[in-house]
């Protein structure tokens, strides 16, 4: 769905400041919900019980998008269905990597994870088709479906496993107290945000500089799926190869230079074959720097918070540090245009001495 909830809330008559609005406030509230559903599923140790609570209630609010008109009423249902998705991500995660770092682990968290990258990429080119064919009301009913799907899934799930004697309520703010007590896991936030926010600029500011230079969007199109595919490739195979046999640091350094190289080359050249080379480098600057944080965060934070966590790591990390970084990219698109690249570059430069801290030290 979220590939075209800009154009279905344009087809509703919404203007483009309103369409701004609603997506912005929703991402704000997304950024509260996800730690507040974190930090209560770990008090409570309902994992399992509040992903499928949140799916339901996510397919239920996709449903109320389509009676509504204006702009009050579309807002109303994207904030629900917003607080009720933020969730799903770190309560996934959590359960996800607690299960596949238990003894003799079980499977890859990396399949999992790439089995989901797939699956987006699969889900967006079939709603545009859909989208095409039966009007753009279509990608609501299977946003719906789909959610519906998953939150009966979700009841099939292992729970976390805790060991006995483990107390509840033992997140909120001294839970968040605790994981940042853990020198690896604070310093993981850092390095994160450094290299997952450099790609603030790529993502909204890439195709821009492209079409500006001349290159047509049917291209655009496939370079951006060249990035989408080398993350699969990573989470599947080389991710987890490469973090077994170098260890978190260094893969994180390796994820870092990727970064250096593939924004330095950006902001030298709009031409076709190095772009071509270049974007692929995204299975590393993404991709396995994703995987070194689930690492991390499986062998290193308490299982108790293990949901908070996931919350903190996306809500500092990924997403406080992109959203500060995309209203700068803006600033400095419109200032240096392509060659604003060269400062997510140095972003990436300089999160490479913060990589040797990154050592798991497991704490459970």
């Amino acid at each position: 769905m979220s590939p075209f909830v800009s154009d279905f809330l344009n087809q509703r008559g919404l203007a483009a400041p309103e369409i701004g609005t609603i997506m912005a406030l929703a991402t704000a509230l997304r950024l509260v919900s996800g730690p507040l559903a974190g930090t209560l599923a770990d008090q409570r140790h309902t994992w399992r019980g509040l992903l499928f609570f949140c799916a339901l209630s996510a397919s239920l609010a996709a449903m109320l998008y389509l009676p509504m008109n204006g702009f009050a009423a579309l807002l109303m249902v994207s904030l629900i269905q917003a607080a009720a998705l933020a969730p799903l991500a770190p309560l996934a995660d959590a359960m996800a990597v607690s299960a596949s770092y238990k003894r003799g682990q079980p499977f890859e968290y990396g399949w999992v994870r790439g089995t989901g990258s797939a699956a987006f990429i699969a889900g967006a080119i079939a709603a545009g088709y859909a989208a095409a064919w039966m009007g753009i009301g279509v990608i609501v009913w299977c946003n719906a479906l789909l959610l519906g799907v998953a939150a009966v899934a979700a009841l099939r799930l292992p729970n976390i496993a805790m060991s006995e004697g483990t107390r509840r309520g033992e997140a909120g703010i001294d839970g968040i107290c605790k994981l940042l007590a853990i020198p690896a896991f604070r310093r993981l936030l850092l390095v994160a945000a450094l290299i997952l926010g450099s790609h603030a600029l790529h993502d909204t500011f890439a195709v821009i500089n492209w079409r500006a230079a001349g290159i047509g969007s049917g291209t655009a199109s496939l370079l951006w799926s060249e990035s989408a595919a080398s993350e699969v490739l990573v989470f599947f195979v080389l991710g987890p190869w490469l973090l077994n046999r170098l260890g978190p640091s260094q893969a994180a350094a390796l994820a870092a230079a990727a970064g250096v190289l593939r924004w330095t080359v950006m902001g030298f050249t709009t031409q076709i074959v190095p772009l071509a080379v270049v974007e692929p480098l995204h299975g590393f600057t993404f991709a396995l720097l994703h995987l070194v944080g689930m690492h991390l965060i499986g062998t290193t934070v308490p299982l108790r918070l293990a949901a908070t966590a996931q919350a903190v790591y996306g809500t500092v990390a990924v997403g406080a540090g992109t959203a500060v970084l995309t209203f700068a990219a803006g600033w400095l698109y419109e200032w240096m245009a392509g060659a604003a690249f060269w400062a997510m570059a140095l972003l990436c430069l300089a999160a490479i001495p913060l990589t040797p801290a990154l050592t798991p030290h497991d704490d459970r």
